[in-house]
């Protein structure tokens, strides 16, 4: 049985019509005159990595490893802003883009009058958020390896792996932003990332916290990418990196299955 043909089995009749391409192909084209708007993404990362990574980390000195090995802080809080970079592309995408797209431009209402179903617009709207986001990750990702950054092969993976972060960005991002009543909603979103990028590990070990906290930072879903980010560069690859993965692999089929859900009954009723 084709991957197409379970789905069909799965959601409800006509909420799927395997045509999510259609939708990815119309972000490209509307985006293909913003590229300098996409690419800017990678830029501010790289301001947090030469300010803070290369600048104060001349005065912090080294940090350690997940395999307590030594390395530079820039070496250190690099993956963190790899996993933030990828996050932050995501959401951006699938919150801000989604919600003009749903409650001004009525832009799904059109696309819901051809055969396209909810779990199409869906998934094609969280696969542009994905690849806006793998963009940014591996903008970023070829500057940390000219820098010497990368201390070993498993970094091959940090791509996927930060992929599969955006990716679970992304459905969550188009799961709120079908939840957003107005503008002024987006407050929300920006009171969560900011603070999830700034205390998920990104700047410092987690070991400064004290237990309470630690296993609060510990639910955050930045913490797991930053940990699966920090593993694969650095070379300190264990069994976590599964659970960590695996967190992202929930976050892709709860947002995308609630996203559904939402645009069925928002677009549809």
């Amino acid at each position: 049985m084709t991957t197409q043909g379970l789905v069909l089995r799965i959601v409800p009749v006509g909420s799927y019509a395997g045509r999510a391409r259609a939708v990815v192909e119309r972000s490209a084209l509307v985006n293909r005159r913003n590229w300098l708007l996409v690419l800017s993404g990678v830029v501010e990362p790289l301001f947090y990595l030469f300010a803070l990574g290369i600048g104060f980390g001349g005065i912090i000195g080294q940090q350690t490893a997940p395999d307590g090995h030594p390395i530079s802080y820039a070496a250190y809080v690099a993956p963190g802003l790899l996993a933030a970079s990828a996050m932050n592309g995501a959401v951006h995408d699938s919150t801000f883009s989604i919600f003009l797209k749903l409650k001004h431009a009525r832009v799904y209402d059109a696309m819901l009058a051809t055969p396209l179903g909810p779990m199409d617009v869906a998934l094609g709207e969280t696969s542009w958020a994905l690849l806006r986001g793998g963009i940014y990750a591996a903008g970023f990702l070829a500057v940390m390896a000219a820098l010497g950054l990368i201390a070993s092969p498993w970094a091959l993976l940090a791509l996927p792996a930060a992929l599969l972060v955006a990716f679970g960005f992304a459905a969550v991002g188009m799961a709120a932003a079908t939840l957003m009543r107005s503008w002024q909603d987006f407050d929300l979103i920006l009171l969560v990332q900011m603070p999830m990028f700034l205390f998920s590990t990104t700047f410092y070990p987690i070991t400064v916290y004290p237990e309470a906290i630690r296993i609060l930072v510990q639910c955050l879903p930045l913490y797991h990418g930053i940990e699966l980010m920090r593993q694969l560069t650095t070379g300190a690859v264990g069994w976590s990196a599964l659970g960590h993965a695996a967190y992202f692999l929930a976050m892709v089929l709860v947002g995308g299955w609630f996203a559904t859900r939402r645009l069925g009954r928002l677009l549809l009723t």
